[in-house]
């Protein structure tokens, strides 16, 4: 098993109560494994979502993707008792999937 942490890069935003997480492959290997093994559904079960809430984008020129997990925030920024509205410290614990 390999973790994302040792393939890519993870970014975040966020877009009112969606999350979005952008990851970015170390090199073109990295991005081949995980357009394999990162699906929608896998990020789906790692956050503890419904698979139909989280998107994928493939972004090959750039041996990215984009992932809109959406509800995760608890209402948005300004919605939101969470201490992390804007979802910053979930790119973090994407890295620690394995795939």
């Amino acid at each position: 098993m390999t973790t994302i942490d040792e393939l890519a890069s993870v970014r975040t935003g966020d877009k009112g109560d969606t999350l979005i997480l952008g990851v970015i492959a170390h090199d073109p290997a990295a991005f081949e494994r995980m357009d394999r093994d990162l699906s929608a559904r896998r990020v789906a079960e790692h956050f503890g979502l419904d698979a139909q809430k989280v998107t994928r984008s493939d972004l090959p020129l750039l041996n990215s993707f984009s992932f809109e997990l959406s509800g995760l925030l608890g209402g948005g920024v300004t919605g939101s008792p969470n201490l992390d509205g804007h979802g910053k410290t979930m790119s973090y614990h994407l890295l620690t999937l394995d795939i």
